[in-house]
């Protein structure tokens, strides 16, 4: 059924009339009670408990209540007891007119499940009102030439009420010439006619008085009178006849005023003013019926508007007299046909807004529709929007509920305006809209989420405790405290890593603050996971996964490997004599616990004996020869080196080096004196050879040449020998360093260390 309910709006019509139907054929079996009229408040009516066969405290578990059309409250429910009870005096004439019999249609609808419950509930007439006539006198004229059996018919009174209760028996005060027959018409109503019994001689009497008495059949009887006062006539030996004793016409409700219903005609045979007809509505139904007559023409025409809902029949009696008092009558019998004026009517029984999201297949509203037309014009088909997520069920006798399909998504949509559409089957349809207002409550089916999978947070070295590093965002579909979002560190398995002393989150808003101060060199990265969790029932919670970098400062100067810095035994470099411009003496190897451009070192010459004579390269640290050496050159130098990062703020450390220039590193070499001698007193001793060569020349000429030549022999042998490094005599332990890697060196380094065994002098010899 739901899947032909989805498909369009004519099949779901067709399928809830084809169900309404079948619910009205099974459930037309409805408790019956019955109660006379006029009974006081409060009446006990039954026990609907009982009646129905439910178990005690069952009415007021499932919420029962009682439900008449129109929403009249005339009969209360006390739910704890089963109780039915009156809530007002019922009058039978004020609620069903002269229908019989009268029945007060409601019903019992149980929630929880939704369950209905048809019952009638008949009202018996009693005896309350009395008859009356339409008026309080009644006017006849009877010639005198009337014959004794003669018929004079006469206006019947009015009961309001039914059966044997209403109008039984006619009676006339005593008198010599009339009584009264009692008739009976085909609806079942009583009405008088006047039988002459003496014949009447005007000269004797010309006019008669007499109390016409309508009693009804109630226990005591009620009565009411009239006066029929009777005016004696010439004679007029024919009385008018109608073509018809009966005429029947259908005249639709909406008709206009003054539209004509039909003409009616009567005959007359006698002439002159006694063959003059004028016609009257004899009994027209009191002063609610809707037609007048012409009393010349006999057109009937519409005096009021006509309401085939108050009232679909009409039988009124025409009557036709002549000059002469003599009468005929006729009944004209006026069915209101009904048109499609009304529209459906629809009331809302029960209503539950909001609706928890996460339910199934729920009730949301039941409702009635009515419509006052009937055939077709009364038959009606509800339905809704298409695009909506709910369904129309029909339940019984014109009652519907109003069901979800299945669990909404208040993420999707919080509201939906429901409009209910209902439409006769008349021509042209009439249509009636209900829009009813449904909100989805939130339950807490969704996890908060986070903005992102991951977070990197970046703090810098030596921070300041306490400082807020970053922030993380989760957000949550749910309303209410269900979108209420709590955040928490979750614990780490690293054990040398205590998290609970580097960071701490601001469980409202997810801000996280570093506790104390980091170290870029001892911890450079951690990375730990963040729940988040709504407060909802139950909670949902979601993590994301936290990296923070520590941002390196330049807080470290740089650090010299080689050469050693240490006072007790400082370093010293050979530097050959006959090294060529560019030689490399030594290489200075640092390095910088910073990362980064903190770690970028280079180099600078600050300070030598000799100027000019040594060149520092900036970025790797080699000290070179910047020209050859002469003879003048001291043979000791000392070197102030400047080792420096690119940090901001730069920081630095200084390198002293000492140079030992030697002839050849065959020959031993003796300690330096801690000062160089001055350059001038060098110049003194050389003039003092020149002068000592000058006065010798002639004597030691050849013995210096000889000295010299053989001199320059002897060295250039040993050097040839020997291949480079000549170690003195004696004990000198060699040491091997290897500094790879460290610092900014690109290349690996050997140096071979020469100690003298006395004076503690290091040489180094770069391969």
């Amino acid at each position: 059924m739901e899947t032909a309910l989805a498909k369009t709006p004519q099949q779901r019509q067709v399928i809830f009339l084809i169900i309404l139907f079948l619910l009205c054929q099974s459930g037309s079996e409805a408790i019956r009670y019955s109660m006379p009229e006029e009974t006081k408040t409060g009446y006990l009516v039954a026990n609907l408990e009982k009646d129905l066969g439910l178990r005690v405290g069952e009415l007021a578990s499932r919420e029962a209540r009682i439900h008449l059309r129109g929403n009249k409250e005339l009969l209360g429910l006390d739910a704890e007891t089963g109780n039915l009870y009156l809530k007002e005096k019922l009058d039978r004439e004020v609620l069903c007119g002269v229908t019989e019999p009268c029945v007060l249609h409601f019903q019992l609808i149980l929630e929880n499940p939704v369950q209905f419950f048809q019952t009638d509930l008949q009202l018996t007439d009693i005896n309350d009102h009395s008859p009356e006539f339409p008026h309080r006198e009644m006017l006849l004229t009877i010639p005198e030439s009337a014959q004794p059996g003669t018929v004079i018919p006469l206006k019947a009174a009015q009961d309001s009420d039914m059966g044997s209760n209403a109008v039984q028996n006619y009676t006339v005060s005593p008198n010599l010439h009339f009584h009264v027959v009692t008739h009976s018409r085909a609806d079942g109503r009583k009405y008088p006619e006047l039988v002459l019994d003496r014949a009447l001689d005007r000269e004797e009497q010309p006019e008669l008085t007499l109390i016409l008495t309508a009693v009804d059949g109630g226990s005591p009887p009620r009565s009411g009178t009239t006066t029929v006062r009777i005016e004696v006539v010439d004679i007029n030996d024919n009385a008018p006849q109608f073509v018809q004793l009966l005429y029947e016409v259908q005249v639709p409700e909406n008709s206009p005023l003054g539209a004509l219903v039909l003409t009616v005609s009567a005959r007359d045979l006698d002439a002159g003013p006694y063959g003059n007809v004028a016609y009257s509505l004899f009994q027209g139904g009191g002063a609610s019926q809707p037609l007048v007559i012409d009393k010349v023409t006999g057109e009937i025409r519409l005096s009021k508007e006509l309401d085939f809902e108050v009232t679909n029949l009409y039988n009124i009696e025409i009557a036709a007299t002549d000059g002469g008092g003599l009468s005929g009558k006729c009944t004209v019998a006026v069915q209101v046909l009904d048109v499609n004026d009304n529209a459906p009517e629809l009331t809302i029984s029960r209503l539950t807004s909001p609706i928890p999201e996460n339910l199934p297949e729920t009730v949301v509203a039941v409702f009635s529709v009515f419509d006052l037309d009937s055939g077709e014009n009364g038959r009606m088909v509800c339905s809704i929007q298409n695009d909506l997520p709910f369904l129309l069920k029909p339940t019984f006798e014109n009652y519907y509920t109003l069901m979800t399909e299945g669990p909404l998504d208040r993420e999707s949509r919080t509201e939906y305006n429901i409009t209910i559409t209902v439409t006769d089957l008349g021509t042209p349809r009439l249509t009636t809209q209900h829009t009813i207002n449904v909100e989805v409550s939130d339950v807490n089916d969704n996890a908060p989420a986070f903005t992102q999978t991951s977070y990197t947070l970046f703090v810098q070295e030596n921070n300041s405790p306490a400082l807020h590093i970053g922030t993380i965002s989760a957000t949550d579909s749910d309303s209410g405290s269900n979108a209420h979002i709590t955040y928490s560190l979750l614990p780490i398995h690293d054990p040398q890593l205590a998290l609970d002393s580097l960071i701490s989150i601001n469980a409202d808003n997810g801000q996280l603050f570093a506790l104390r101060a980091l170290d870029y060199e001892t911890l450079q990265t951690f990375e730990f996971r963040v729940e988040a969790t709504d407060q909802g029932s139950p909670a949902l919670s979601s993590q994301a996964l936290v990296r923070v970098l520590v941002l390196d400062a330049n807080d470290n100067a740089p650090f010299v490997l080689y050469p050693l810095q240490n006072a007790s035994a400082p370093c010293t470099e050979l530097l050959p004599r006959a090294a060529e411009p560019g030689y490399l003496v030594t290489k200075v190897v640092a390095v910088d616990r910073d990362s980064g451009q903190n770690a970028w070192l280079s180099f600078q010459l600050l300070k030598a004996t000799e100027p000019g004579l040594f060149t520092l390269w900036a970025h790797n640290g080699e000290v070179r020869t910047a020209r050859l050496l002469s003879e003048r050159d001291a043979p000791k130098h000392r070197l102030l080196l400047l080792v420096k990062d690119n940090g901001d703020p730069q920081r630095s450390a200084s390198v002293t080096l000492h140079v030992l220039v030697v002839d050849g590193f065959s020959q031993p070499y003796l300690p330096l004196p801690e000062v160089a001698q001055e350059p001038a007193e060098e110049d003194d001793v050389l003039t003092l050879y020149l002068v000592i060569a000058l006065a010798s020349v002639s004597s030691l000429f050849l013995l210096s040449v000889l000295l010299f030549v053989g001199m320059r022999l002897c060295r250039r042998t040993r050097a040839a020998s020997l291949g480079g490094c000549s170690v003195p005599e004696g004990h000198f332990p060699g040491y091997l360093m290897d500094v790879s890697g460290a610092g900014t060196l690109s290349q690996s380094y050997r140096y071979e260390v020469c100690l003298t065994g006395d004076s503690r002098t290091t040489d180094l010899n770069l391969f």
